[in-house]
């Protein structure tokens, strides 16, 4: 006799607010689906907030459901303990995006619509009982917490996880209450008895020693994906002409925050510019920063000054298939980054064989076995060089999937589906 599927809630995430989260969800429930049939439903709980009126009405996907809660109760723990953006309004199109993979259900309802709670609502009550409510309604097994706490009373069996320990390895990059909001939004998660779910063996490290509590109930999901053929539609030679970019360019799809180090780019292209290189470097991602909301135009007036306008084109959130799109064109990807969890952009390059050159941390090698050029994260020098060898060798073509893809991706789905066990047991 065949069981049930598990059925797992998620809280949606703006892709906006949190790119990597957002594609990990999606990519993580296509996986599911493709790998893991009927083992897993995924329930997605979104708020109603700037939701467009006639979706109710269009009827777009019979798994999308508008559901009402009237609880007064709707505190925001996750950005009061985890310290991730507070406005998680839910933009209609991510949403509608993952209604679209087979097997996922939307829930809608107020009682997840942002609002600002103090923490002692969270600490002192153990569980928001609207979202309980909502969960029990839909018939919930496992919860699923990213960058959030739903308190330590939930009745549920529950997965929280840590992309990373940034705020430790990085601490500098954090105000003093964001670095105390983690850490105690961590700490409380493993004393509420979560599993802990962590994307890497070096962040499983990072995890262990700073919590070594954990170390029964830790796991490690290395994110894999597939993309659909709908994202892979889009012709990279008319995205190309469509942006103004040149045949050769280099790839950067990192969000504009301080640790991912757009700034040894600059240099960079700076030492390339006195070797009369006219390299290019195509950026995309979120903007805005709100830990340094002033951190972009400080790029920008850093290229200005030093007259690198036309070797760094800023094409700013774009949708997915034409980051595909310029991934696949691209000449290299660069990630600069200081610290990963484990880095979307890095997997997304391997799913089509294009050329990387990576900061030299430990999860970069981790996660390319060390098949990449490497450079220290503050040297520019050696970034220069790599990128000039790849700008003078590399012949601009078009790349597509290999074929070690599907395995790579079912062990994703198994290890995800084998952490959910484990909660639930």
């Amino acid at each position: 006799m065949t069981s049930a599927p598990i059925r797992v809630a998620f809280t949606m995430i703006s892709r906006r607010n949190w790119a990597g989260g957002y594609n990990y969800q999606r990519n993580l429930f296509a996986a599911l689906h493709h790998y893991c049939p009927n083992r897993i439903t995924p329930v997605v709980f979104a708020g109603e907030r700037n939701a467009p009126a006639d979706l109710e009405a269009r009827g777009s996907n019979p798994n999308v459901e508008i559901a009402r809660s009237h609880s007064s109760l709707r505190q925001r723990a996750t950005t009061l303990l985890m310290g991730r953006v507070a406005d998680e309004r839910t933009d209609p199109a991510d949403l509608e995006t993952l209604a679209r993979i087979p097997g996922v259900e939307i829930a809608r309802s107020d009682a997840f619509d942002p609002s600002v709670k103090e923490m002692a609502a969270a600490l002192l009550l153990g569980c928001d009982r609207a979202e309980v409510a909502e969960f029990r309604r839909k018939k919930i097994d496992v919860v699923f917490e990213a960058a959030r706490f739903f308190g330590w009373r939930l009745p549920y069996p529950t997965v929280a996880w840590i992309p990373d320990l940034q705020h430790r390895r990085l601490p500098h990059l954090f105000p003093a209450m964001t670095r105390w909001r983690r850490e105690f939004g961590l700490r409380i998660q493993i004393l509420s008895g979560r599993w802990i779910m962590l994307s890497s063996e070096s962040a499983l490290r990072d995890c262990l020693m700073s919590y070594p509590t954990a170390i029964h109930r830790s796991s490690v999901v290395k994110f894999a994906a597939q993309p659909s053929a709908e994202l892979l539609n889009a012709d990279p030679a008319e995205i190309v002409r469509f942006y103004g970019l040149p045949r050769n360019y280099f790839y950067l799809p990192n969000q504009f925050y301080r640790h991912k180090n757009h700034a040894v780019v600059v240099d960079a292209l700076a030492i390339l510019a006195k070797r009369d290189i006219n390299a290019v470097v195509v950026a995309s991602g979120s903007n805005s920063d709100p830990r340094e909301p002033a951190y972009f135009n400080t790029i920008m007036r850093q290229l200005a000054d030093r007259g690198l306008q036309k070797n760094f084109f800023y094409v700013g959130m774009i949708p997915l298939p034409h980051v595909y799109a310029l991934l696949r064109a691209a000449t290299a990807l660069i990630n600069p980054s200081r610290f990963e969890g484990w880095s979307t952009t890095v997997e997304e390059a391997k799913f089509f064989g294009v050329p990387m050159i990576l900061s030299d941390i430990d999860v970069h090698r981790e996660q390319t076995g060390g098949k990449a050029c490497f450079f220290g994260v503050d040297d520019p020098l050696a970034l220069a060089d790599h990128l000039s060898e790849a700008y003078r060798s590399t012949d601009p073509i078009v790349r597509d999937l290999l074929p070690d893809v599907d395995a790579r991706v079912a062990a994703f789905a198994a290890d995800f589906a084998r952490v959910v066990r484990n909660a639930m047991s």
